[in-house]
């Protein structure tokens, strides 16, 4: 019985235990769902991370919904090949396939695109894991960024390269690059106010031609079709037409030819002029009135949009001086369509109170960080001023180191936050010319040009020239660092060293070198000052005289003083209002330089000279100009102005006479009668400048007519030397010539021939026909 007895009371045991045990993990599985989940065909990846992306209910299970969050989450990390969830019972069971891993990303074939370039725009990388789809999407932005360089019949394969381990390959985009995808023609329609001409140097793309190969501007790239289309608009805003707008730029690809003729489509409108222009202040405590002068803006003028942006800017910034920096202004426009008439009130408001948060900046893989953000009136933490990040954008874009620049705002981690995006993708900067040529004033002459504009990313301009010629050469270096002491001045440092030797046009020669060291700062948007030290050792050389002729008595005391050191200090102011560096129809362009030397060294002397440019658009391609130049040279502490830095009348003054042609001049019997020099000078010009008929616009051919008209007088040298009198004619006597030329706005800067005949001139003055100049842009 005890037996028996005992055998039934062990089987109830057991049941017992049994059903303990399962209330046990009912329990447990209620209080951690997460613990029925089983996770198979893991390796690398944590079971406990599996189950983090699984979210029970209220009721603690896992629903359809939950259980396709987590498969999205799961697909969603970029780790697994595959994943698929079942059901078990009460369980679920999580099947994995994980993704491999890449041990190498490489790129083959690829000349054009250097590696850290594509390697910065795939998403790929090393020790990430190998997903399909993020390479097929690779794929497309490694073509993307072919077509930024100009080559859009590209192709790329990707192919994965086992490494001997299951879980590790090798990735290698192979690149067949193709051949540069050219522009072969650009238009415009709907133009009438300005012509194909005007407005093709408006913009950056141009067609194919003989300079394509130094410019590359034939390359066909939509950034840059893009930023010309907004370039255009600019242009007719900031010329008087307000509704003025580019519809379309469209691209058309032609197979045949392999390249494309772009198009832009131009809306203009009518021309309009300021009206009434007022100011309202709607921030309690400021007066209206006292901020007036701070708008450019004049009633009855011809609408400019450049100078409301400008107007609003100097309004914000004054605004944050005065203790308001949410404040801002914004624009209230009324138009007269009959009358073409454009009221504006600028209405400054106080803004909502937001503060910038991060300022992200991305796609530029060379210019470094703090280049960008300097260009920004505000950092994080500051108040959010949306007129600063408007400015900081357009100063961005003229930087010219990025290829495409593009500020936007989105919403922070509170409402009175904000994130200011910063796109900016880099564009070579370097330049590097070897040229040839002819100067009237040098001879024949060779150049070697090497400089960047933003060395190794970090803004700074450097440049290495060394020039070889008949008459004259040279080597100069130098370096500018903008922004200095974050104060948006430049300093800048140059080493130079330049020798000239006797020719036709003067008996002696020259040796000179030295340093200079400068501090530009713009005190307006149209006016900057550079200030400067200089220090040079100069020193007159003298051949032998021709036919016998004795070096002009002049010549002979400066280079019988020997070398002298010039330690001085000058300053430069310039004004510009200009519309286009390169090729300007409208504005002016003023510039005044003062040198007073004497700080040390050998000579003394003050030297003044001012040249002032003023060009008018006179309809289609017809350009006018008009240039007053003049300047003054004394010496002082007792003594004259030494020869090399005297005034010197030539081609650079009135063309039609030779390189030191016309000036006080040594008569003096049996001498080399050379141009000794004066202390005085004035020149102006009167020019038509116009495209030529028949010529595309992209060679950068101009043709002029002009009227020159100057002198140069006052000789302050020596009267004696050596027991000998010498004979200067030092008249003021006009100098003028009429005369045609054609300019070349070549890759090496501006190149002219000029052909001038004298209407005025001293009996004495060296005359010359033909000239060629060249000068940087």
């Amino acid at each position: 019985m005890t037996s028996r007895s005992t055998g039934r009371d062990g089987r109830r045991g057991a049941s017992a235990l049994a059903l303990l045990i399962a209330l046990s993990a009912s329990r447990a599985l209620a209080a951690d769902p997460a613990a029925g989940i089983t996770v198979e065909g893991n390796r690398r990846v944590e079971a406990a991370t599996v189950r983090s992306y699984f979210h029970a209910g209220p009721d603690g299970r896992y629903d359809a919904a939950a259980l396709d969050a987590a498969l999205k989450g799961l697909t969603g990390t970029g780790l697994f090949d595959e994943v698929k969830i079942d059901r078990a019972g009460d369980g679920i069971v999580v099947h994995l396939a994980e993704a491999r891993l890449l041990g190498r990303v490489a790129f083959e074939g690829n000349t054009s695109v250097k590696d850290k370039d594509l390697a910065a725009v795939v998403q790929s990388k090393p020790r990430g894991p190998l997903q399909r789809a993020t390479v097929q999407a690779d794929v497309g932005r490694i073509v993307e960024a072919y077509r930024h360089a100009g080559r859009d019949e590209v192709k790329v394969v990707p192919e994965t390269i086992a490494r001997g381990n299951d879980d590790v390959v090798d990735l290698v985009f192979t690149i067949t690059e193709g051949a540069k995808t050219t522009v072969r023609q650009v238009d415009f329609t709907g133009n009438h106010a300005f012509s194909r001409r005007q407005l093709a140097a408006v913009i950056n793309t141009s067609a194919t031609n003989l300079l394509s190969f130094f410019t590359h501007a034939d390359i066909y790239d939509p950034d840059r079709v893009a930023q010309d289309r907004e370039q255009l608009r600019r242009y007719y805003r900031n010329h008087g037409y307000a509704d003025a707008a580019v519809t379309d730029a469209r691209a058309e690809y032609d197979p045949a030819g392999k390249a494309f003729a772009v198009t832009f489509v131009i809306d203009e409108g009518e021309p309009y002029r300021f009206g009434n222009v007022a100011l309202e202040s709607r921030v309690p405590g400021v007066d209206a009135e006292r901020l007036r002068a701070r708008i450019p803006a004049r009633s009855g003028a011809p609408f400019d949009g450049g100078l409301l942006d400008k107007g609003s800017e100097a309004l914000a910034l004054e605004m944050a001086k005065l203790g308001f920096p949410f404040a801002h202004p914004t624009l209230r426009i009324g138009r007269n369509a009959q009358a073409h008439v454009i009221d504006v009130t600028f209405v400054i408001e106080e803004g909502a109170r937001s503060y910038v948060e991060r300022i992200e900046i991305h796609g530029n893989t060379r210019t470094r960080d703090y280049v960008i953000r300097r260009e920004f009136d505000l950092a994080e933490g500051d108040a959010y001023n949306q007129t600063l990040v408007d400015r900081a954008e357009r100063r961005l874009k003229g930087l010219n180191y990025f290829r495409s620049v593009k500020v936007t705002s989105r919403p922070g981690s509170a409402s009175d936050r904000v994130v200011l995006d910063v796109e900016a993708v880099d564009q070579p900067t370097g330049d590097f010319f070897v040229s040839g040529g002819y100067s009237t004033t040098d001879g024949w002459l060779g150049e070697v040009k090497l400089g960047d504009r933003n060395l190794l990313g970090t803004g700074v301009a450097a440049q290495a020239t060394v020039s070889y010629g008949q008459y004259a050469r040279g080597i100069d270096l130098s370096v500018s660092e903008p922004d200095i002491f974050e104060s948006r001045a430049t300093a800048g440092a140059e080493l130079f060293g330049r020798q000239t030797f006797a020719s036709s046009y003067q008996s002696y020669g020259s040796d000179t070198y030295g340093a200079n060291l400068s501090l530009a700062t713009p005190m307006t948007e149209q006016t900057s000052v550079q200030w400067r030290y200089s220090l040079s050792n100069q020193t007159v050389t003298l051949a032998p005289a021709a036919s016998g002729a004795t070096v002009s008595l002049p010549i002979q005391q400066a280079a019988a003083a020997g070398p002298a050191w010039v330690s001085g200090v000058g300053s430069t102011t310039t004004y510009s209002t200009l519309d286009n560096t390169k090729s300007p129809t409208g504005g002016i362009n003023a510039q005044l330089r003062q040198d007073l030397a004497g700080l040390g060294g050998d000579v003394r002397f003050l030297r003044t000279t001012e040249d002032v440019r003023y060009y008018q658009s006179l309809g289609g391609d017809l350009v006018g100009m008009v240039r007053a130049q003049g300047g003054y040279i004394t010496g002082w502490g007792g003594q004259e102005a030494p020869l090399l830095n005297s005034f010197f009348g030539g081609p650079s003054m009135v063309r039609g006479f030779a390189p030191n042609g016309f000036g006080p001049r040594d008569l003096t019997s049996g001498s080399t009668m050379d141009n000794v020099g004066g202390s005085l000078y004035w020149a102006t010009t009167a020019e038509l400048q116009s495209g030529i008929p028949g010529v595309p616009d992209e060679y950068g051919l101009k043709g002029s007519a002009f009227v020159d008209a100057g002198s140069v007088f006052r000789y302050t040298g020596p009267t004696s030397f050596g027991g000998q009198t010498v004979n200067v004619a030092n008249g003021n006597v006009l100098r003028s010539s009429v005369g045609v030329g054609l300019t070349w706005a070549s890759p090496f800067g501006a190149l002219a021939i000029n052909y001038a005949v004298p209407v005025t001139k001293a009996a004495y003055d060296v005359t010359q026909r033909f000239n060629f100049t060249a000068s940087p842009f």
